[in-house]
């Protein structure tokens, strides 16, 4: 932990200013790819508690997500019964929180299978540029691995927080938000870290004013 804080000036000036590929910087700083790290190296760039501020944030804002979601229509429906089966299903934390991720975005209109995958029988994961792997599906409360440019680098979370780490990753690694999921990323840095949440976007900013109301 001590070895990582001293070279962290280092680390940040290879990694901003060379971008080396992900399994570059996984062979040259394998300690920096376990969750433990993550949080400590996010801390370093941003002062902010990864995990602890993103699963507090989900968890506050769950219900309301879960309650706008009644005004979405048409194909959105048949998803937002199927989130409701998954609680039916298990009504644990981690399930709650999996299905509020969820839930936003379908709200947000973004595509579930752009962030998470589930994970087939040939395991070929080398086309993936930037996904959460589930090893059971839908099934709540899954285990999952995180992909980043066809390398598997963080295995055995939850999926909320494999969704927190891989904030933690892409602020580690100085990585791109998919264009894809630009608002639902937008979402985990401005409303669930509160990060730059002055500069959100229109649409980012009206759901935040419609969760504080």
């Amino acid at each position: 932990m001590k070895k990582m804080a001293k070279t962290f000036s280092i680390r940040r000036q290879e990694v901003v200013n060379q971008e080396p590929s992900v399994s570059d910087l996984k062979e040259r700083w394998p300690a920096l790819f376990n969750a433990a790290q993550i949080n400590q190296e996010f801390r370093r760039i941003t002062t902010v508690s990864l995990e602890t501020t993103f699963m507090g944030k989900l968890d506050h804002y769950s219900s309301k997500i879960l309650s706008l979601l009644s005004s979405r229509g048409g194909a959105a429906k048949m998803k937002i019964q199927n989130l409701q089966n998954i609680l039916l299903e298990d009504n644990s934390v981690e399930a709650k929180r999996e299905v509020a991720i969820r839930g936003l975005m379908v709200y947000l209109r973004e595509k579930e299978e752009e962030l998470f995958k589930e994970e087939d029988r040939d395991g070929d994961i080398t086309g993936e540029l930037m996904k959460i792997v589930t090893t059971r599906g839908g099934i709540p409360a899954a285990y999952a691995k995180i992909v980043l440019e066809g390398t598997e680098v963080l295995t055995d979370v939850d999926i909320p927080r494999a969704c927190a780490l891989l904030m933690g990753l892409i602020y580690a690694l100085n990585l791109r938000y998919p264009k894809e999921l630009k608002n639902t990323f937008e979402v985990f840095q401005k409303i669930f870290l509160e990060l730059d949440d002055l500069k959100a976007s229109p649409k980012v900013m009206l759901l935040k004013n419609k969760l504080l109301c």
